[in-house]
């Protein structure tokens, strides 16, 4: 064979090796379009055009496979709804191309501390107004009660926390706003980025968690809180840049409620919002959409979110605490979750629960 032949034989050899590999990129590609469904193709574009999000070309692939793993999650979650299972229904939000873990370690920032609240509570007994202390008061009015401080004025609009874990910052000022109201009839609302950059000396963390009582802590020792005009909030920690000329509220004390329904419902029904912590690791918590949320998975022994009760009331001929979020108003019911009451302190929100004194 002479040298041409060979050179020839050899560019044949090559290009059909170079078939072969387009073949076989062609195939892994048409595979890889195939795990997607594409029936699923318009839904995810607009998804991703709400939610202003952006992927490098191989994270979007990544992306598009947790968002319709969840999507299936949420079909099968709204069909068992449907059959009665659960008494809520789930949709899809900006957490949708998040795998739970991600999310929880993204949003919630609940950090409970060695301090027992069940000892704290004596502390500030002489804080607590005497009928919220007295057990043998009769609460019977309060069994087919609705209380909704948002109609008289208490509550602020839903705020949105971003990618930051100060879950347990909105939780405090939500309080705070409420017994300012009580106090003034003015409806301010107050820093969260103050407490993220302020009371590290307290032993909160910043957008890597906190407690409620230490926010109070601090703001009782600091003289008060700004405004969230003065100390606007950018979802980050930065060095603290609180001026004492700037106070909007000022609180003089804190007190936790007792670790039952009827003290909860009590307190809610007579001092204003309260904030308290609840274990919103689940699914079903990330995807909320309307109804009463009353999953059987939910722990009432490891709270990881801290929110705000604004009230309660019925539906359903099921009890439910109603309860503000800090994850925008694309979350659940407008920024809002009903959470099922019953003894059995579904999902740990009466395990924490704590107010200011103004």
């Amino acid at each position: 064979m002479s040298n041409i032949e060979k050179e020839v034989q050899k560019l044949s050899i090559m290009k059909f090796s170079l078939f072969v590999g387009c073949v076989a990129v062609s195939i892994l590609a048409a595979a890889s379009e195939q795990t997607f469904d594409s029936m699923l193709d318009e839904d995810w574009k607009n998804w991703k055009s709400e939610h202003e999000k952006q992927y490098t070309e191989g994270e979007e692939s990544y992306r598009r496979m947790i968002w319709e793993d969840n999507m299936r999650f949420i079909k099968q979650h709204n069909l068992e709804h449907s059959m009665g299972k659960y008494a809520f229904t789930v949709g899809m939000n900006q957490f949708g191309d998040l795998t739970n873990k991600e999310f929880n370690e993204l949003m919630n920032g609940f950090r409970p501390v060695e301090a027992n609240n069940a000892n704290e509570v004596d502390k500030f007994d002489a804080d607590i107004n005497d009928e919220e202390s007295d057990e043998d008061e009769n609460d019977d009015y309060l069994e087919d009660a609705t209380v909704d401080w948002r109609e008289k004025g208490y509550v602020n609009p839903v705020e949105n926390q971003g990618q930051c874990g100060s879950c347990w910052a909105f939780s405090a000022t939500g309080a705070i706003e409420g017994q300012w109201f009580a106090k003034t009839n003015k409806l301010v609302r107050l820093s969260e980025q103050q407490l993220i950059d302020c009371s590290r000396l307290y032993r909160n963390a910043g957008c890597n968690g906190g407690w409620m009582s230490y926010a109070f802590e601090y703001i009782v020792n600091s003289g008060g809180i700004s405004s969230a005009e003065d100390y606007q909030y950018v979802a980050e920690q930065q060095n603290c840049t609180f001026m004492k000329n700037k106070i909007a509220a000022k609180i003089r004390h804190y007190a936790f409620v007792i670790r039952t329904e009827t003290y909860l419902k009590r307190a809610v029904a007579r001092i204003g919002p309260i904030s308290v912590a609840i274990d919103a690791k689940e699914r079903s918590f990330q995807f909320y959409r309307q109804g009463v949320y009353d999953s059987i998975n939910c722990s009432a022994y490891s709270p990881n979110h801290a929110v705000l009760v604004v009230g309660f009331g019925r539906m359903d001929n099921k009890n439910y605490w109603l309860v503000k979020n800090s994850w925008g108003t694309s979350w659940g019911d407008q920024g809002y979750i009903k959470i099922i009451k019953s003894h059995a302190n579904i999902c740990g929100i009466l395990n924490y629960a704590v107010y200011p004194i103004v």
